[in-house]
Protein backbone atom coordinates (compact mmCIF):
# COMPACT_ATOMS: atom_id res chain seq x y z
CA UNK A 1 0.00 0.00 0.00
CA UNK A 2 1.31 3.44 -0.95
CA UNK A 3 -0.18 6.54 0.64
CA UNK A 4 -0.60 9.94 -0.99
CA UNK A 5 0.25 11.53 2.35
CA UNK A 6 -0.41 15.18 1.42
CA UNK A 7 -3.91 14.16 0.34
CA UNK A 8 -4.40 12.35 3.63
CA UNK A 9 -3.36 15.25 5.82
CA UNK A 10 -5.25 17.86 3.78
CA UNK A 11 -8.33 15.64 3.97
CA UNK A 12 -7.80 15.23 7.73
CA UNK A 13 -7.24 18.94 8.25
CA UNK A 14 -10.51 19.91 6.59
CA UNK A 15 -12.45 16.95 7.95
CA UNK A 16 -11.45 17.02 11.62
CA UNK A 17 -12.30 20.12 13.73
CA UNK A 18 -9.32 22.33 14.55
CA UNK A 19 -10.57 22.36 18.13
CA UNK A 20 -8.56 19.13 18.44
CA UNK A 21 -5.44 20.51 20.13
CA UNK A 22 -2.33 19.48 22.02
CA UNK A 23 -2.04 20.21 25.76
CA UNK A 24 -0.24 23.47 24.93
CA UNK A 25 -2.99 24.58 22.52
CA UNK A 26 -1.46 23.68 19.14
CA UNK A 27 -4.02 22.41 16.59
CA UNK A 28 -3.36 18.73 15.86
CA UNK A 29 -6.48 17.86 13.89
CA UNK A 30 -4.50 16.93 10.76
CA UNK A 31 -2.13 14.77 12.79
CA UNK A 32 -4.85 12.88 14.60
CA UNK A 33 -6.92 12.49 11.46
CA UNK A 34 -3.99 11.22 9.42
CA UNK A 35 -2.99 8.64 12.04
CA UNK A 36 -6.59 7.45 12.32
CA UNK A 37 -6.85 7.22 8.52
CA UNK A 38 -3.75 5.04 8.45
CA UNK A 39 -5.15 2.89 11.26
CA UNK A 40 -8.36 2.30 9.32
CA UNK A 41 -6.50 1.45 6.11
CA UNK A 42 -4.23 -1.05 7.86
CA UNK A 43 -7.10 -2.65 9.77
CA UNK A 44 -9.23 -2.97 6.64
CA UNK A 45 -6.67 -3.96 3.97
CA UNK A 46 -3.84 -5.47 6.08
CA UNK A 47 -0.89 -4.54 3.86
CA UNK A 48 2.48 -6.25 4.36
CA UNK A 49 4.31 -3.26 2.93
CA UNK A 50 3.35 0.35 3.53
CA UNK A 51 4.99 3.60 2.46
CA UNK A 52 3.80 7.14 3.17
CA UNK A 53 4.78 9.19 0.11
CA UNK A 54 5.49 12.92 0.27
CA UNK A 55 6.12 15.80 -2.14
CA UNK A 56 9.78 16.81 -2.41
CA UNK A 57 8.50 19.32 -4.97
CA UNK A 58 4.75 19.79 -5.27
CA UNK A 59 5.16 21.74 -8.56
CA UNK A 60 8.13 20.19 -10.38
CA UNK A 61 10.08 22.38 -12.79
CA UNK A 62 9.76 19.91 -15.69
CA UNK A 63 5.96 20.12 -15.50
CA UNK A 64 5.91 23.92 -15.16
CA UNK A 65 8.28 24.21 -18.12
CA UNK A 66 5.87 22.13 -20.19
CA UNK A 67 2.73 24.03 -19.09
CA UNK A 68 3.41 27.21 -17.04
CA UNK A 69 -0.16 27.29 -15.70
CA UNK A 70 0.37 23.96 -13.92
CA UNK A 71 -0.84 24.50 -10.32
CA UNK A 72 -0.05 28.22 -10.72
CA UNK A 73 -3.21 29.21 -8.84
CA UNK A 74 -1.86 27.46 -5.73
CA UNK A 75 1.47 29.29 -5.59
CA UNK A 76 1.84 31.50 -2.54
CA UNK A 77 5.40 32.58 -3.29
CA UNK A 78 7.67 31.81 -6.23
CA UNK A 79 11.18 30.55 -5.50
CA UNK A 80 13.31 30.87 -8.68
CA UNK A 81 16.15 28.83 -7.17
CA UNK A 82 14.11 26.29 -5.25
CA UNK A 83 10.64 24.90 -4.58
CA UNK A 84 7.70 27.30 -4.94
CA UNK A 85 5.81 27.86 -1.70
CA UNK A 86 2.34 26.30 -1.83
CA UNK A 87 -0.64 28.08 -0.33
CA UNK A 88 -1.35 26.03 2.79
CA UNK A 89 -3.46 26.96 5.84
CA UNK A 90 -1.24 28.51 8.51
CA UNK A 91 -2.28 26.05 11.19
CA UNK A 92 -1.66 23.03 8.95
CA UNK A 93 1.98 23.77 8.13
CA UNK A 94 3.39 23.10 11.64
CA UNK A 95 1.45 19.84 11.85
CA UNK A 96 3.26 18.19 8.93
CA UNK A 97 6.58 17.67 10.80
CA UNK A 98 4.61 16.08 13.66
CA UNK A 99 2.99 13.66 11.20
CA UNK A 100 6.43 12.79 9.83
CA UNK A 101 7.88 12.28 13.32
CA UNK A 102 4.96 10.07 14.36
CA UNK A 103 5.29 7.87 11.26
CA UNK A 104 9.03 7.55 11.85
CA UNK A 105 8.56 6.59 15.50
CA UNK A 106 5.96 4.00 14.59
CA UNK A 107 8.19 2.53 11.90
CA UNK A 108 6.03 3.40 8.89
CA UNK A 109 8.34 4.11 5.96
CA UNK A 110 8.35 7.53 4.31
CA UNK A 111 9.54 8.25 0.79
CA UNK A 112 10.05 11.19 -1.56
CA UNK A 113 12.23 11.98 -4.57
CA UNK A 114 14.06 15.28 -5.21
CA UNK A 115 12.29 17.27 -7.90
CA UNK A 116 9.19 15.08 -7.96
CA UNK A 117 5.67 15.01 -6.55
CA UNK A 118 4.19 12.39 -4.25
CA UNK A 119 2.25 11.07 -7.29
CA UNK A 120 5.53 10.14 -8.97
CA UNK A 121 6.77 8.43 -5.82
CA UNK A 122 3.53 6.44 -5.53
CA UNK A 123 3.78 5.40 -9.17
CA UNK A 124 7.45 4.46 -8.91
CA UNK A 125 6.93 2.27 -5.85
CA UNK A 126 3.83 0.64 -7.32
CA UNK A 127 5.80 -0.11 -10.48
CA UNK A 128 8.75 -1.52 -8.52
CA UNK A 129 6.59 -3.69 -6.29
CA UNK A 130 4.57 -5.04 -9.17
CA UNK A 131 7.66 -5.77 -11.25
CA UNK A 132 9.33 -7.38 -8.23
CA UNK A 133 6.49 -9.83 -7.75
CA UNK A 134 5.42 -8.47 -4.35
CA UNK A 135 1.75 -8.97 -5.14
CA UNK A 136 -1.16 -6.53 -5.46
CA UNK A 137 -0.68 -2.83 -4.81
CA UNK A 138 -3.23 -0.39 -3.37
CA UNK A 139 -2.67 3.29 -4.20
CA UNK A 140 -4.43 5.50 -1.64
CA UNK A 141 -5.27 8.97 -2.97
CA UNK A 142 -8.09 11.23 -4.09
CA UNK A 143 -6.17 12.41 -7.15
CA UNK A 144 -7.86 11.07 -10.26
CA UNK A 145 -4.61 11.39 -12.22
CA UNK A 146 -3.43 8.26 -10.45
CA UNK A 147 -6.17 6.26 -12.14
CA UNK A 148 -3.56 5.83 -14.88
CA UNK A 149 -1.82 3.37 -12.54
CA UNK A 150 -4.83 1.05 -12.39
CA UNK A 151 -4.15 -2.28 -14.02
CA UNK A 152 -6.24 -5.30 -13.13
CA UNK A 153 -3.79 -7.72 -14.74
CA UNK A 154 -1.08 -6.65 -12.28
CA UNK A 155 -3.36 -6.15 -9.29
CA UNK A 156 -2.82 -2.38 -9.08
CA UNK A 157 -5.91 -0.50 -7.94
CA UNK A 158 -6.67 2.94 -6.51
CA UNK A 159 -8.45 3.47 -3.20
CA UNK A 160 -10.06 6.88 -3.75
CA UNK A 161 -10.70 8.63 -0.44
CA UNK A 162 -12.57 11.56 -1.99
CA UNK A 163 -15.68 10.73 0.03
CA UNK A 164 -13.69 9.84 3.14
CA UNK A 165 -11.43 6.99 4.17
CA UNK A 166 -14.30 4.94 5.61
CA UNK A 167 -16.33 5.47 2.42
CA UNK A 168 -13.51 5.10 -0.08
CA UNK A 169 -14.09 3.84 -3.62
CA UNK A 170 -12.06 0.89 -4.88
CA UNK A 171 -11.13 1.77 -8.46
CA UNK A 172 -10.25 -1.01 -10.90
CA UNK A 173 -10.24 -1.25 -14.70
CA UNK A 174 -13.86 -2.41 -14.49
CA UNK A 175 -14.71 0.70 -12.44
CA UNK A 176 -13.10 2.94 -15.06
CA UNK A 177 -14.89 1.17 -17.90
CA UNK A 178 -18.22 1.72 -16.16
CA UNK A 179 -17.47 5.34 -15.28
CA UNK A 180 -15.63 6.57 -18.36
CA UNK A 181 -15.58 3.79 -20.93
CA UNK A 182 -11.77 3.51 -20.74
CA UNK A 183 -9.13 1.57 -18.78
CA UNK A 184 -6.35 2.73 -16.50
CA UNK A 185 -3.84 2.46 -19.32
CA UNK A 186 -5.89 4.96 -21.36
CA UNK A 187 -6.56 7.38 -18.52
CA UNK A 188 -3.59 9.74 -18.96
CA UNK A 189 -4.41 10.46 -22.62
CA UNK A 190 -8.08 10.91 -21.73
CA UNK A 191 -7.12 13.35 -18.94
CA UNK A 192 -4.88 15.35 -21.28
CA UNK A 193 -7.77 15.85 -23.71
CA UNK A 194 -10.28 16.66 -20.97
CA UNK A 195 -7.99 18.90 -18.93
CA UNK A 196 -8.19 19.58 -15.21
CA UNK A 197 -8.85 23.15 -14.01
CA UNK A 198 -7.85 22.18 -10.46
CA UNK A 199 -4.31 21.61 -11.74
CA UNK A 200 -4.32 24.49 -14.23
CA UNK A 201 -4.62 22.22 -17.28
CA UNK A 202 -6.93 23.74 -19.89
CA UNK A 203 -7.61 20.66 -21.97
CA UNK A 204 -8.91 20.97 -25.52
CA UNK A 205 -11.65 23.59 -25.88
CA UNK A 206 -15.07 22.03 -26.32
CA UNK A 207 -13.95 18.52 -25.40
CA UNK A 208 -15.39 17.42 -22.08
CA UNK A 209 -15.27 14.14 -20.24
CA UNK A 210 -17.68 12.16 -22.42
CA UNK A 211 -16.19 13.34 -25.69
CA UNK A 212 -12.63 12.73 -24.52
CA UNK A 213 -13.51 9.19 -23.45
CA UNK A 214 -15.30 8.51 -26.73
CA UNK A 215 -12.34 9.76 -28.77
CA UNK A 216 -9.80 7.68 -26.85
CA UNK A 217 -12.05 4.65 -27.08
CA UNK A 218 -12.47 5.13 -30.84
CA UNK A 219 -8.90 6.01 -31.79
CA UNK A 220 -6.93 4.14 -29.12
CA UNK A 221 -4.77 6.87 -27.63
CA UNK A 222 -3.88 10.54 -27.89
CA UNK A 223 -1.60 9.95 -30.86
CA UNK A 224 -4.45 8.19 -32.63
CA UNK A 225 -6.84 11.07 -31.93
CA UNK A 226 -4.33 13.60 -33.25
CA UNK A 227 -3.69 11.49 -36.34
CA UNK A 228 -7.43 11.34 -36.99
CA UNK A 229 -7.61 15.15 -36.68
CA UNK A 230 -4.98 15.44 -39.40
CA UNK A 231 -6.70 12.92 -41.68
CA UNK A 232 -9.45 14.47 -43.83
CA UNK A 233 -10.93 11.00 -44.34
CA UNK A 234 -11.44 10.31 -40.63
CA UNK A 235 -14.87 10.34 -39.00
CA UNK A 236 -14.06 13.27 -36.69
CA UNK A 237 -16.59 16.09 -36.66
CA UNK A 238 -15.25 19.26 -38.30
CA UNK A 239 -15.47 21.25 -35.05
CA UNK A 240 -13.58 18.57 -33.11
CA UNK A 241 -10.95 18.32 -35.84
CA UNK A 242 -10.42 22.08 -35.79
CA UNK A 243 -10.12 22.27 -31.99
CA UNK A 244 -7.68 19.38 -31.74
CA UNK A 245 -5.44 20.84 -34.46
CA UNK A 246 -5.56 24.28 -32.82
CA UNK A 247 -4.56 22.74 -29.49
CA UNK A 248 -1.41 21.17 -30.95
CA UNK A 249 0.94 23.13 -28.69
CA UNK A 250 -0.96 22.14 -25.57
CA UNK A 251 -1.24 18.50 -26.65
CA UNK A 252 2.51 18.35 -27.29
CA UNK A 253 3.15 19.41 -23.69
CA UNK A 254 0.24 17.83 -21.80
CA UNK A 255 1.57 14.24 -21.59
CA UNK A 256 4.67 15.46 -19.73
CA UNK A 257 2.42 17.04 -17.11
CA UNK A 258 -0.32 14.43 -16.87
CA UNK A 259 1.67 11.20 -16.96
CA UNK A 260 3.15 10.14 -13.66
CA UNK A 261 6.84 9.28 -13.58
CA UNK A 262 7.30 5.58 -12.92
CA UNK A 263 11.06 5.63 -12.43
CA UNK A 264 11.62 8.58 -10.08
CA UNK A 265 14.83 8.44 -7.99
CA UNK A 266 13.20 7.04 -4.85
CA UNK A 267 15.87 5.74 -2.47
CA UNK A 268 15.69 2.10 -1.41
CA UNK A 269 14.28 1.71 2.08
CA UNK A 270 12.68 -0.84 4.38
CA UNK A 271 9.00 -0.77 3.46
CA UNK A 272 7.88 -3.79 5.48
CA UNK A 273 5.19 -2.73 7.93
CA UNK A 274 6.36 -3.61 11.47
CA UNK A 275 4.15 -5.14 14.11
CA UNK A 276 5.40 -2.82 16.83
CA UNK A 277 6.72 0.76 16.92
CA UNK A 278 10.28 1.26 15.74
CA UNK A 279 10.90 3.75 18.57
CA UNK A 280 8.33 3.15 21.31
CA UNK A 281 9.84 5.81 23.58
CA UNK A 282 9.59 8.49 20.88
CA UNK A 283 6.06 7.38 19.98
CA UNK A 284 5.02 7.69 23.61
CA UNK A 285 6.69 11.09 23.94
CA UNK A 286 4.93 12.43 20.84
CA UNK A 287 1.61 11.02 22.04
CA UNK A 288 2.05 12.80 25.38
CA UNK A 289 3.31 16.11 23.99
CA UNK A 290 0.69 16.49 21.27
CA UNK A 291 -2.31 14.84 22.93
CA UNK A 292 -2.29 11.88 20.55
CA UNK A 293 -2.43 8.98 23.01
CA UNK A 294 -5.63 7.53 21.53
CA UNK A 295 -4.51 7.86 17.90
CA UNK A 296 -1.06 6.37 18.57
CA UNK A 297 -2.57 3.53 20.62
CA UNK A 298 -5.07 2.69 17.87
CA UNK A 299 -2.40 2.62 15.18
CA UNK A 300 -0.03 0.57 17.34
CA UNK A 301 -2.84 -1.93 17.99
CA UNK A 302 -3.79 -2.44 14.34
CA UNK A 303 -0.13 -2.82 13.35
CA UNK A 304 0.20 -5.65 15.88
CA UNK A 305 -3.06 -7.35 14.93
CA UNK A 306 -3.03 -7.26 11.15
Amino acid sequence: MVLDTPTLYFRAFFGVPDTIRSPDGMPVNAVRGTLDFVSHLIATYKPDRLVACFDADWRPAFRVEAIPSYKAHRVLEEAPEGVDVEEVPDILTPQVPVIEAALDALGIARAEAPGFEADDVLATLAERWSAGGHGPVDVVTMDRDLYQMVEDARGIRVLNIGKGVTKLEVVTDDTLREKYGITGGEYADFAALRGDPSDGLPGVAGIGEKTAAALISQYGDLAGVRAAAGDPASALKPAQRKRIIEAAGYLDAAPTVVRVVRDAPVAEHDDLLPREPKDAVMAEMLAEKFGLKGAVARLTKVMAER
